[in-house]
């Protein structure tokens, strides 16, 4: 018992929850864990370095935490937003050239529906397109794809 409290330190119990917390981090990505999973580790560098109090242990760890999630969340999220490209940018740009089968008339007034992927969904377009007619998607806008005639 003795040999696992001496194997046991601050320093490794408090690495190994900055590993798991940076496992989960990467298992459910949202930019958040992996602030306490630095903070985990700055509290095992500390103890490394000195003998500090769990009191001790445990506010450094809560306040680094905090500090880096509420300085840097921000500025890493929007980062990595930008180079995947927001969803309704990525959704958009996955319909748009692809062809559909217009499955309900599309009037140059009222909304048809086409069939894009075995899905079905509203479609409009500045002209009358035929129940059969192959369209090109131009534009996704919220549920509706706005399409033209091939």
């Amino acid at each position: 018992m003795d040999s696992l409290q001496e194997w046991l330190t601050p320093q490794l119990v408090w690495f190994a929850l900055g590993v798991v917390l940076l496992l989960m981090e990467f298992a459910n990505p949202g930019v958040v864990l992996i602030f306490f999973a630095l903070g985990a580790w700055l509290v095992a560098l500390l103890c490394l370095m000195v003998e500090v109090s769990l009191n001790l242990q445990l506010g450094v760890f809560v306040v680094t935490s905090v500090v880096l999630l509420l300085v840097f969340r921000s500025r890493i999220k929007g980062r990595i937003d930008r180079r995947q490209g927001t969803p309704e940018e990525g959704e958009s740009d996955e319909f748009v050239g692809r062809r559909a089968l217009v499955t309900r008339e599309i009037g140059s007034d009222r909304a048809g529906r086409v069939d894009c992927r075995g899905t079905t969904w509203a479609a409009e377009a500045g002209e009358t397109i035929p129940e059969g007619a192959a369209v090109e998607i131009v534009e996704k806008e919220n549920l509706t794809l706005v399409v033209k005639r091939i």
